[in-house]
């Protein structure tokens, strides 16, 4: 979903977090994670590492960002789009 259109308090099923459509929705479902509590406390670089090890591709660094982004809204943080966390992973500023 669109950062700018999440409702925290609406917030029920995957694709209701930011960043987040099916194909991500369905990636989640793989790392066994089927409601967006399950993303508080993640690690979004474990989660990307664990994803590539289950399907055997190496995925576009840029997930490691979205989960960056899902991990950091469950955690209390504002919804953002996914790429302000791009400059976190490459050792840059944090996100702002």
């Amino acid at each position: 979903m669109n950062p700018a259109r999440v409702r925290r308090d609406a917030v029920r099923n995957l694709t209701d977090l930011p960043n987040v459509g099916p194909a991500t929705a369905a990636d989640l479902r793989l790392l066994g994670i089927e409601h967006p509590a399950q993303l508080r406390g993640r690690d979004p670089a474990q989660l990307y590492a664990t994803l590539c090890r289950k399907t055997g591709v190496r995925h576009d660094p840029c997930v490691i960002d979205v989960f960056a982004s899902i991990t950091a809204f469950m955690d209390g943080d504002d919804p953002k789009p996914w790429w302000t966390y791009t400059a976190l992973r490459k050792g840059g500023a944090t996100p702002g």
